[in-house]
Formats: structure tokens, C-alpha cells, sequence
């Protein structure tokens, strides 16, 4: 059947219920949010609809504060509306999926099910966001056509942020709602999905639970403190910042224990039981309150500026301490996870010891349960990646460190290593993937099976495995992506802009003009771009290097009107930081194709610094496309809106935000699954370039001129009156004043592009040689935030 999911309903406004009616405005769903009528209304209230609402509505209303925010932008709020489930009951009937996100109670659920199904709408899908109760008795004496249409839907807290979905389907659920889900989940709703089997917390709140617990274990049998442990299970290992115990207290205690009494109290095998039993001393610390961040002391509590640990043994807080080893300094320079893996977990010294003990449970662990909570070890090893920041899977660390030497190791430690790993060693296999010529095969019942994707993910790794490049310096390469199509893919330190990257750019233009469509400025990395090579333009300075710097900027320019101007449509393809440089680059494209996780800026001030490649020119132009064709344009007005993005260094919190600030337009275009973020810009360079795609006209550019100067140092000059701005904030401002007004021509002037950007390089060689901007470029590559002087 063509399903389609127009409307939604979210039962449950809390935290969980309404995130995920928030990430469903995101995405343009429109969403009612309901919940119970309050218990404690007096008669006049019961007959007030706000007060009725008033647990919804509480819920759309913290939403708005919410950090990080729960919505792309504030404007999807038009989406969203709130009810209750008495008054609002029968607007079930016009939902296509229904979502209920109640206490986690299976007599609750069952007894809302009931009203739900005496309203739905034939076919419409119905699914729990249950984080681990049995979805198969939740559907119990349900009609046939509920239990067609149900399935779990397990999304990760926050969902606009975490990418894991587990979908669990009843034994009776519809094969064609399992896979419509799927596909809208990836495609719509920006997911990562794996398929789930109805077990206790599913996939990974089993593994994740199961290893955080051995963590505990593994902590009070060596005698290492809280800090030392999470000062080794973070981005050292490839998982996130707040490791183990942090991440405790950020997901708060009493959910966690929740979570892990699930497992203890449903699963049969004694010795899995034992493991999911929580620590005395955390049960302490649940009767006394400390619950993590939610309650203000946890595993950490923050005193001024210090932050102790607790000390499991005597529950009293004490200095934070890190754990340090030989291992730990060494993996420091190791490069590659890989690498640093093994360098740590064949280690015989104390952290070499803990990590061992914490992670080899885990990968047998998982070899043990893999069949039991999902089909295959992707799944598995996605889950891990997708819901808890892990940068490999289990499987893949087991790859990682190498699987016969660690089975061997384990084998003389007498652990009991699973049936399915010892075949797969006697066929003469040594890891559970491999990769033929770019292709990923993964082990299973007996046999190597190809990895299936996504048409829509683009792996520009696995593509460079296949094709190789077409051409390549240190900073970016040129590769074929297919349909006569480029990638200009950057792989310099932070992706940062040198003169490497600059170079690429003009011979990738260069190249794409003769034998491709058009070309995709984009990569893989962790950010898009953080901007130009500080660093560089540092020591340049410092050196007094002025020639040289110059003809840096002026090769930053003229290679961003390479991007504009070339014959063939240039795509940008920016997601997460796309910072200065980064926002440089994407301004002058064609067209831009953003990750709705994008935040894009020109943050040049906060160095000393205003943008140097044409930035202040492209945002200017980009602010003056907006305003609508028969509209008088007030070019003071336009500047100043410009004046204060840039001079207040305006980050996006989202692409959706960029586009209200003008660094997108209305024809760009956002991908919320990032995955799908290359294929989408390829798309569309294919449609720019079968719709005839011509480069822009050269033509003059209307500027305020000298009354938009005045206007502009007159704003600054107020705030610096009353103290928001600092002497050397004042003299930045007026050079970024001058630029953007086009200097001090008569109003209304149409000047071309090439005098602004001269007017622009000098301002930025001007600031670049003050000491002041010297100090905060140096501040900023040692502390990693802006410098105040």
C-alpha cells in the first residue's frame, strides 16, 4: 500500500514523549502531544481546557528552554498542538502513527491500548517507545488489525541527537509495517535503525547496561576511583566524553538502576542475573538522593570550580583523580582507535589491567547474546555505535584487537568462549568483517554475507577502496562518486583551510569543468570545517609576513570566486562545525545541501578577526535575495542585520536556524539523516545540471555607503558606552562597519565584488597585524575559546 505519515500523535509528555513530538515538527509531521488530565483540578478548573492541558502544555513550554534544544527551530512550534486523553481522545482517528511514551508499567500501556483501539483509524501504525518491556504482552487482547499495525519503537534520549532507533516487531506485526517503518525512520526521520527481538531492553540497553555494571565491577575489585576510570573509558577508547560515570549521572541514576532491574528480573541464567545486579553502594546512593546531574551530586559534584568524585567505599566526595600509566601516554600518540586499543588492552599495567577486565566481558558477552536480542552482529555492533557513542561496535573491537590473540588470552584465562567464534577460527577466519575491494561482508550462520546499505549512504572511504582518486594533495582529494559527479572531499587537521586545500579547489573546478556534471564539496570527518589554518596565519603574523599573508587572503578570495563562477554547479555539503572558513566556502556555492545538524557561522571576531574570503560580501548578498521582489530595499537596514550576525559571531543551532539567518537560502536544501548528506547534494548537482545550470552574471552590488557606515560605528559605539564592547572590540567593529557598508560611497552606490573584496582583504591584513588579535588567535589555539582584551 502508498502509506503516508501526515499526522502524528505522541502519548506522554515527558521528558522522552515530548522529544520525540519535537523531533517530529522537525521534520515537518504535524504532531498532537497528549497526556492524562491532571488528578488534583478543582470544578472550576475541570472545565478550563488550559488547565486540562496543563501537563502537555508544560511539556511544549520547557521544551522551548531546553539545552541543547529539543527543536531545529522554534517556528515548528506552529505544528505542535497539546490536548488531553479525555477531551482529545477522538483526534487518534486522524493520526497515522500513534506513539504512546507512558510510564514504563505493561498494566498501564495495556489499559490506554485499549482506549487507543477503540479510536484509531483502520491501518493507522500504533508503537511503544518501551525501553525494555516485553511488547508482545502488550498487545494482548487487542484486535487483529492493532496487532498488524503495532511494533516497539525504542528511540534514544535526546532523539532529535541520538541517531539509534531499535524497532521491535510482535510476533504478529504486518512484514510490510516492519519495513515502511524502517525506510521512514531512515529517510524521514533521520535514523540509524536496527531491527530488535523482544527481549529484556532490547539491544543496546542490554550490552550498554550489562557493560557499564562490569565497569562497577571491574572498579571495586582493582581499587580504582571513579575519576580514573572515566579518565581512560572515554574518546581514548572511542567512546564519548562522558565515559562511564558521567554518563551515569547526565542519564540519571534512578533510570539507570531502573534499566538494569529490567534484566535482573526477567532474565533465567543465574550467572547473567548476578551481573545485572546493582552495587550496594549504589543503592546508597539512590535512598540518599544523588542521582546525577538532575539532583546535583552523583558520581561528581561540582563545588565552584573543582569537581570531586565520590568514593564508592565511603560515599564522601574527594578530589577528582585520573589514572596514569605507561599505556595511557603511549596510546596518546598511537595513531588510529585500532592501534590505541591494542596498545591498551595488552598492556600488563594498571590501565592496560582495568581496560581488559572492562571490555573482554563485554565482547563475550555480546558473542553469547547476539542471536538471542537481534539477527545478525551488525545489528549489535550499530546499536552499540548509534545509542551509546561507541566508535566501533563489539564485534569490530574484537576485529580490532585481533581476535585469535584475544580468544587465545582468554582461552588461558578459562573463560568459555562461544561455539559460533571457535567455528569461525577452525574455517581459517581471523575477524568477524572483511572488506573485498570495498566491500564490507560480515560473518553469520556459518558464512561471510555482503554488507546491505542504504542506496542514499555514500562512503567515500569505500569508494576511494574501489575507484582510488582521481587526484590528491594533503589537504583534500578529487574522487569519482558515480553519475558523472565529483566529491571534493578535505582531510587536513580539522579539516582546516591551507593552502593545500585552496590549491585542490581551483584544480577540482578545473577538472569537473571538463569531465564531470558538477561537484560536491564535502567529506566524512567529524566536522565539515572549523575555518581557515589559524595557526599558519599565526606565525605569519608574528613573523611580520605581511607579502605572504596577503597573498594568502587574496588566494582565499579568488579561489571563492572559482566556487561561484564556475561553469558547472558547485554543491556544498556542510554538517556539524561549519565554522568561518567553513561558512566561506558554502556562501558562493550553487547551491548548499546541509545535515540538519549544521552550525554555521562567520565567528572570525572572536580572534581578533573579520572573515577574509568573501564572506562579509556573500552574507550581504545573501540577506539582500531574501527580500522579497517589489519590496523598497533599505541597504542601512540590510547591513546592519549582516553587522550584527557576524560582529556578535552568530552560530546556527541548526541548518533550519542558518536558513533564518540567511547563511542558507529558501533552495537549499537539509538532510536530516546525515548519512544520506552526499547522496542528497549529488542529487542535486545532477538536477542543477539537467536543468541547464549557468553561472551567476557578474553584476554591482548596491551598499549603504557612508550613511550605513555612520549608522553602523554609531550602534557599536552605544554598546561600547555601555561596556559590552572593549577598546580593541571598537576598532574591529568599525573595520567590519566599513566593509559591509562598501566604505564611505554615496548611498545606493553599485560597486562590483572585486572592490569589496579588496576593501575586506585589507581590513583583515589591518587586524591580523595587531597585537591584540595576535594574543586572542593564540588564546584561542591553547584554551579553545575566545580571548576578551
Amino acid at each position: 500500500m502508498n502509506r503516508r505519515i501526515k499526522k502524528a500523535a505522541v502519548i506522554g509528555s515527558g521528558v522522552m514523549g515530548s522529544g520525540i513530538a519535537a523531533h517530529l515538527v522537525n521534520v515537518g509531521i504535524q504532531t498532537i502531544l497528549l497526556d492524562i488530565v491532571p488528578r488534583e483540578l478543582s470544578s472550576q478548573e475541570q472545565a478550563d481546557k488550559e488547565a486540562r492541558n496543563r501537563f502537555a502544555q508544560a511539556a511544549v513550554e520547557k521544551m522551548q528552554k531546553q539545552k541543547p534544544a529539543p527543536l531545529t527551530s522554534k517556528k515548528n512550534l506552529s505544528l505542535l498542538s497539546t490536548g488531553n486523553l479525555e477531551d482529545n481522545l477522538l483526534d487518534l482517528q486522524d493520526a497515522d502513527w500513534i506513539i504512546e511514551v507512558v510510564v514504563e508499567n505493561l498494566e498501564v500501556k495495556k489499559q490506554l491500548f485499549v482506549k487507543v483501539d477503540a479510536v484509531r483509524k483502520q491501518e493507522s501504525i500504533i508503537s511503544s517507545n518501551t525501553s525494555g518491556i516485553s511488547v508482545e504482552k502488550m498487545i494482548e487482547g487487542r484486535s487483529t488489525d492493532f496487532k498488524k499495525h503495532f511494533l516497539g519503537t525504542h528511540f534514544f534520549n535526546p532523539p532529535r541527537y541520538l541517531k539509534l532507533l531499535e524497532i521491535i516487531p510482535t510476533s504478529e506485526t504486518n512484514e510490510e509495517v516492519v519495513t515502511f517503518m524502517k525506510d521512514f525512520a531512515e529517510n524521514v526521520l533521520g535514523k540509524g535503525v536496527v531491527i530488535a527481538k523482544d527481549t529484556p531492553n532490547f539491544i543496546a540497553n542490554r550490552i550498554g547496561t550489562y557493560g557499564l555494571l562490569i565497569t562497577v565491577q571491574a572498579m571495586l575489585q582493582g581499587g580504582y576511583s571513579v575519576g580514573e576510570v572515566d579518565s581512560v573509558t572515554g574518546p581514548l577508547i572511542g567512546r564519548a566524553k562522558s565515559a562511564t560515570f558521567r554518563t551515569l549521572d547526565v542519564v540519571g541514576l534512578d533510570t539507570f538502576v531502573h534499566v538494569a532491574n529490567n534484566v535482573y528480573n526477567h532474565v533465567q541464567k543465574e550467572k547473567e542475573k548476578a551481573s545485572f545486579a546493582v552495587p550496594n553502594f549504589m543503592k546508597e546512593m539512590l535512598e540518599k538522593g544523588r542521582l546525577g546531574s538532575k539532583s546535583g551530586q552523583g558520581f561528581f559534584l561540582k563545588q565552584g570550580k573543582d569537581i570531586l568524585e565520590l568514593n564508592p567505599i565511603t560515599l564522601e566526595y574527594e578530589p577528582r583523580k585520573k589514572l596514569t600509566a605507561p599505556s595511557i601516554e603511549l596510546a596518546k600518540t598511537t595513531k588510529g582507535l585500532s592501534n590505541r586499543m591494542k596498545t591498551l588492552l595488552y598492556a600488563g599495567d594498571r590501565a592496560g589491567v582495568l581496560l581488559w577486565n572492562i571490555i573482554s566481558p563485554v565482547l563475550l558477552y555480546a558473542a553469547q547474546l547476539h542471536k538471542e536480542i537481534a539477527d545478525d552482529i551488525v545489528s549489535v555492533d550499530r546499536g552499540m555505535k548509534w545509542g551509546f557513542g561507541w566508535e566501533l561496535g563489539p564485534f569490530e573491537i574484537w576485529d580490532a584487537i585481533g581476535l585469535e590473540k584475544s580468544i587465545a588470552r582468554l582461552e588461558a584465562e578459562g573463560k568459555e568462549i562461544p561455539d559460533w567464534v571457535k567455528e569461525l577460527l577452525a574455517q581459517g577466519n581471523t575477524s568477524f568483517y572483511k572488506s573485498d575491494n570495498g566491500v564490507i561482508q560480515y560473518y553469520d550462520n556459518g558464512a561471510y554475507k555482503i554488507l546491505e546499505e542504504n542506496k542514499r549512504n555514500i562512503q567515500v572511504k569505500r569508494i576511494k577502496e574501489q575507484y582510488g582518486v582521481i587526484k590528491k594533495n594533503a589537504g583534500a582529494s578529487l574522487i569519482d562518486i558515480g553519475d558523472d559527479v565529483a566529491l571534493l572531499e578535505f582531510h587536513s587537521k580539522s579539516n582546516s583551510i591551507g593552502l593545500d586545500i585552496l590549491q585542490m579547489i581551483n584544480e577540482s573546478i578545473m577538472e569537473v569543468s571538463r569531465n564531470y556534471k558538477g561537484l560536491v564539496i564535502g567529506n566524512q570527518g567529524k566536522n565539515f570545517c572549523v575555518g581557515a589554518n589559524l595557526a599558519m596565519m599565526l606565525m605569519e603574523a608574528m613573523d611580520e609576513n605581511y607579502f605572504e599573508l596577503e597573498f594568502i587572503v587574496k588566494q582565499f578570495q579568488d579561489t571563492m570566486m572559482k566556487i561561484k563562477y564556475s561553469d558547472k554547479p558547485v554543491v556544498a555539503a556542510p554538517f556539524a562545525m561549519t565554522l568561518g572558513g567553513g561558512t566561506e566556502i558554502c556562501l558562493p556555492s550553487a547551491s548548499i545541501q546541509a545535515a540538519s545538524e549544521t552550525y554555521m557561522g562567520l565567528v572570525e571576531v572572536g580572534v581578533g578577526l573579520i572573515p577574509g574570503g568573501g564572506g562579509n560580501k556573500e552574507l550581504y548578498l545573501k540577506h539582500l535575495e531574501q527580500v522579497p521582489v517589489g519590496v523598497e530595499i533599505d541597504y542601512v537596514q540590510v547591513a546592519s542585520n549582516v553587522f550584527e550576525t557576524i560582529a556578535m559571531a552568530k552560530v546556527s543551532t541548526s541548518a533550519q536556524e542558518a536558513k533564518e539567518q540567511n547563511f542558507l537560502c529558501q533552495g537549499d536544501g537539509i538532510s536530516v539523516n546525515g548519512d544520506h548528506l552526499l547522496y542528497d547534494a549529488k542529487q542535486k548537482v545532477i538536477v542543477l545540471y539537467e536543468n541547464g545550470y549557468r553561472a551567476p552574471l557578474r553584476k554591482g552590488i548596491p551598499v549603504a555607503g557612508e550613511t550605513g557606515y555612520g549608522a553602523l560605528q554609531l550602534g557599536a559605539q552605544s554598546m561600547f558606552l555601555s561596556g559590552y564592547l572593549s577598546d580593541h572590540d571598537m576598532k574591529i567593529a568599525k573595520k567590519l562597519a566599513y566593509v559591509l557598508s562598501g566604505g564611505t560611497v554615496p548611498y545606493g552606490t553599485e560597486v562590483d565584488e572585486q572592490y569589496l573584496l579588496d576593501i575586506e582583504r585589507e581590513a583583515f591584513l589591518s587586524l591580523v597585524s595587531e597585537p591584540k588579535s595576535q594574543m586572542r588567535m593564540q588564546h584561542m589555539l591553547a584554551k579553545g575559546k575566545p580571548l576578551r582584551n
